[in-house]
């Protein structure tokens, strides 16, 4: 039973690796530079700690079945929603399909601020969430993610408040939280004359009525 993934660090163009039924205590280091892993089962093992072993697994953006099930760190309750946050690319977790409501059940458990932004944008509600509020989750202590603010070589620009930012995601989250406006306009079609009638009439037409309702 193998113990050690030492043996693994030169191989960067994996794409399926089974790892279930062994000793495994501990993954740390051995296998992050498998960014094209897709496949990865690590069932049966003796993985404990839950954290570590969701970071190792980070950087594999491709990875779409993963198995940790049999391991210590499936015993955490939040298990299943913490891999699902932290791992969105993964589709099969622990031979089961990962659903939509479960990944908006993980944005909510341990991202509320974000969370909170999508549902004021989907119902044309207004948020006036501080930025940096504590997330729900005992597993995380540290606050949800803040805006970074420019170094120096910050090119992107948010065009609203003028304020550089690196990732245009927080300028897209600052602009949800500060506004969301839905805007609906509705005119009485059968005042409107047609291209015809238009022509037939020889007159300027007269501008019509047009309702319109905002919501925030």
């Amino acid at each position: 039973q193998i113990q050690d993934l030492t043996f693994l660090i030169k191989n960067y163009c994996l794409t399926e690796l089974y790892l279930n039924n062994n000793e495994l205590t501990d993954i740390s280091g051995a296998l992050k530079h498998l960014c094209a892993l897709q496949i990865l089962l690590l069932h049966n093992n003796q993985l404990k700690k839950l954290d570590k072993t969701v970071k190792e697994l980070k950087g594999m953006i491709s990875l779409q079945t993963l198995n940790l099930f049999h391991n210590p760190l499936a015993q955490d309750p939040d298990y299943r929603l913490y891999v699902i946050y932290c791992l969105p690319s993964v589709q099969l977790l622990d031979r089961k399909s990962v659903t939509q409501r479960e990944r908006e059940s993980a944005l909510h458990l341990y991202n509320r601020e974000r969370s909170c932004v999508v549902q004021s944008i989907a119902f044309g509600k207004r948020v006036n969430t501080p930025l940096g509020t504590a997330v729900g989750s005992s597993r995380c202590t540290q606050p949800a993610r803040r805006l970074m603010m420019p170094s120096d070589n910050a090119h992107l620009l948010c065009s609203f408040c003028r304020i550089p930012f690196e990732n245009p995601e927080d300028a897209v989250l600052l602009r949800a939280m500060t506004r969301s406006l839905m805007e609906f306009s509705s005119v009485d079609w059968n005042k409107v004359a047609t291209c015809r009638e238009r022509r037939l009439e020889n007159k300027v037409e007269e501008p019509h009525e047009k309702l319109t309702v905002q919501f925030r």
